[in-house]
């Protein structure tokens, strides 16, 4: 560590009340100048004492709910956003946003009275008026839609919005319950992830405390008491805990400023409940921050907390190497500090601070100011994603639910290859990646490698994984599959889109695919084993106009595979009429089958191949033992040179049987894995004569069943289940 060079600097800062005193009085117009003019010396307060004063006669005689006059809710609005040191357009706009919503001067009057920059930030926050037959919740999706629009075409209009929703939550109190409730949960839904999203702690942490107040008051009231009632001795144990790390930080030179910091109340409750702890095992409802002067001090400054007392393992984060989606910086970690005591201590520059209190608002005078800032561009990165795939999304309801996945849940933060960091919405897939990438990534995507091994690609991603998405030129696109698989609203609207460009052909190419599936899958043929003559005799059958119509048809779902099987002649079109449980068929019983022209006969069944009613058979004479039935494609009927020996046989319409089928199914290996497979058998009435699991050294594992089934279709449709359990990639019959 570098020898200390200064004394240091550091000042020990009071822990204050987590909730800001709430500002129901006027705001006055010289101390918003005042506090534009602390962030702006140039800032022009000639514009903004002009906006005050029309907006104050716009308003005239108005009234809040709570019979204050109108215009001190501008004036506070106005005086948060000056407070995020904001310009001076912005403040102006800020005491203009309700203008045209709530007096008779409209937007096109304020464009003229204070130009056009002004007049486009006061239209972004103004509210579309209700349509006639529109619902609550329809109108309020269409006005949130609007805003991030615009805020996508200018920022400002966004921090405009936030702080005029954070006032309307400061002042919610007058407003009837049912309001309240509304309005919070909409605070909570989506304006405090906006604030996180952007980076702006201050408000986010401020807008989810007040809606937390709201939604669950006597949960609230419970964690406020018992903040408030131990507070005087946590504050005692952090004082003296940050007085011992300002000695030695001074001692190592160090340069710090340290603060103490109450976690807020919603945090607390939501970490009681992630965890199932009651709030004495919250352990960082207090916490120690340490501001240094460069990145270096905050690794000097860690390794000093690091000998100090001993790292709790798991609760160490470097948001400084891997900062996060909204650009926050800070090193994060907690110790068993004094007395046995587990303490939050983070660590950051005076510039990462800011970043953290003021976000996006703390970009704006660079990019004002002409300079480049490329964190500013980066902030702004999923806005541009989010208007790739809003303008194909026409109802606002589900573009604002879509939102509330793709840029407001929680999220899992993973690499490239190349060491570039990618955020997405937790629960993410590899599919999901490949079109955060680009959209022709996702469409060529054939497969996935997670830390260099191979995922299926509804693998769930974790923060931390470095993906890999293997392409192919030859990839035919997206599969339909992956609309269930994916997680971003974006990717899922690039699939959709894919399919609706595709339409006719993409059909006819998965119907091909369905149908060669089942024929692998009940009949052990491909579609290539198949003549074009069977399947234009299907086609007329149908009564469909061509072959391609036939499989576009299976491709959307009109035609079933089983149906086009069964017509293809592989297996009986007669479907019988035989109970879903019945007794197992002895091998030397002649019930269920029927040999044409022969009297009475032994019949057992080939093991080799295990036919099953519904599917075409042939009779084999054999010496001494009557005859016995295999599947018309069995190899061993087919490699017979004594053709004379095979007699026509046909299943009996009445018998109720049940006949045994092996089956084999393969996946990625995971932990019940063979509990799933017996359970969705057992679900679906099938009786399981024999089941048996083997885990191979690639990972994967293999499941050899034998089930007992009354027809084909039944077989079909429990194969079918079978392959929509997680990590199944092939289920198949497994006979010759």
């Amino acid at each position: 560590m570098a020898q200390r060079t200064s004394a240091i600097t550091s000042r020990i800062i009071g822990i204050t009340d987590r909730l800001r005193p709430q500002r129901h009085a006027s705001v006055d117009i010289d101390g918003l100048t005042k506090e534009l003019l602390r962030h702006y010396p140039d800032g022009d307060t000639e514009l903004v004492k002009r906006a005050h004063a029309y907006a104050a006669e716009a308003h005239g005689t108005q009234r809040r709910v709570s019979g204050e006059p109108y215009i001190t809710h501008p004036a506070a609005v106005a005086m948060l956003v000056a407070e995020l040191g904001m310009d001076s357009a912005t403040v102006a706009a800020a005491l203009l946003h309700d203008v045209p919503e709530d007096t008779e001067r409209t937007t096109e009057d304020v464009r003229r009275d204070f130009g056009e920059e002004i007049g486009r930030l006061v239209d972004g926050v103004t509210k579309l008026s209700r349509l006639s037959g529109q619902s609550r919740d329809e109108h309020q999706a269409e006005n949130i839609r609007k805003m991030l629009l615009a805020m996508a075409d200018d920022l400002r209009v966004v921090i405009v919005k936030l702080c005029d929703r954070l006032h309307n939550m400061r002042t919610l109190a007058p407003l009837p319950p049912e309001k309240q409730r509304r309005i919070a949960r909409q605070t909570m839904d989506i304006y405090a992830p906006l604030a996180h999203r952007l980076g702006i702690w201050q408000i986010k942490w401020e807008l989810e405390d007040l809606a937390f107040k709201y939604l669950e008051p006597e949960h609230y009231k419970e964690i406020a008491e018992q903040l408030a009632a131990r507070r005087q001795v946590r504050e005692r144990y952090i004082n003296e805990t940050m007085k011992t790390l300002a000695s030695e930080l001074d001692k190592a030179g160090v340069r710090a400023e340290l603060s103490g910091r109450a976690k807020h109340l919603w945090s607390i409750a939501q970490k009681m409940e992630r965890k199932g702890v009651s709030f004495e095992e919250v352990y960082d409802v207090l916490a120690i921050r340490v501001i240094v002067q460069d990145v270096p001090g905050c690794y000097a400054a860690l390794g000093i907390v690091h000998t100090l007392w001993p790292p709790i393992p798991g609760q160490f984060d470097d948001y400084i190497a891997v900062p996060k989606a909204n650009m926050y910086r800070s090193l994060h970690t907690a110790v068993m500090g004094p007395g046995g005591q587990p303490v939050e201590i983070q660590v950051r520059t005076a510039d990462m601070h800011a970043l953290a209190e003021y976000g996006i608002a703390a970009h704006w005078r660079y990019k004002e100011g002409g300079k480049s800032d490329r964190d500013y561009e980066s902030k702004l990165a999923w806005v541009r994603q989010l208007l790739e795939w809003q303008h194909d999304v026409t109802d606002a309801q589900e573009f604002v639910e879509s939102l509330k996945v793709d840029v407001f849940q929680d999220e899992v933060f993973v690499f490239t290859p190349k060491g570039e960091v990618k955020a997405l919405p937790a629960a993410s897939t590899p599919i999901d990646f490949a079109y955060r990438i680009h959209t022709d990534v996702g469409h060529r995507t054939i497969g996935a490698k997670v830390n260099g091994r191979i995922v299926p690609l509804d693998h769930r991603l974790q923060s931390g994984d470095i993906v890999e998405i293997v392409t192919s030129k030859a990839a035919r696109g997206p599969s339909r599959d992956w609309l269930t698989m994916v997680r971003t609203p974006g990717a899922r609207e690039k699939i959709r889109q894919w399919f609706k460009r595709a339409q006719r052909e993409e059909n006819v190419t998965h119907g091909k695919e369905l149908l060669d599936r089942e024929l692998k899958r009940i009949a052990q043929r491909s579609l290539g084993d198949i003549s074009d003559e069977d399947l234009r005799r299907v086609t007329e059958e149908l009564n469909l106009h061509d072959v391609d119509t036939l499989f576009a048809s299976l491709g959307y779902g009109a035609l079933t595979g089983p149906q086009v099987v069964m017509r293809l002649g592989i297996v009986d079109d007669t479907q019988l009429a035989i109970p879903e449980v019945a007794p197992p068929l002895p091998p030397t019983s002649r019930g269920g089958v029927r040999v044409k022209g022969v009297g009475d006969l032994l019949i057992r069944f080939g093991v080799c191949c295990n036919p099953v009613p519904g599917e075409a058979i042939v009779g084999y004479i054999t010496r001494g033992r009557g005859v016995t039935v295999h599947r018309a494609d069995c190899s061993n009927v087919k490699g017979t040179a004594d053709r004379e020996r095979l007699v026509e046989v046909e299943w009996e319409r009445s018998a109720a049987r049940t006949y045994p089928v092996a089956i084999r199914i393969e996946g990625w290996d995971r932990e019940g894995f063979l509990r799933d497979v017996a359970g969705v058998i057992s679900e679906n009435q099938v009786n399981l004569l024999a089941l048996s699991a083997q885990a191979n050294p690639d990972k994967t594992a293999t499941v050899n069943a034998t089930l007992q089934v009354t027809s084909v279709e039944q077989l079909s449709r429990v194969l079918a289940k079978l392959e929509g359990i997680r990590d199944v990639y092939s289920v198949h019959r497994d006979g010759r």
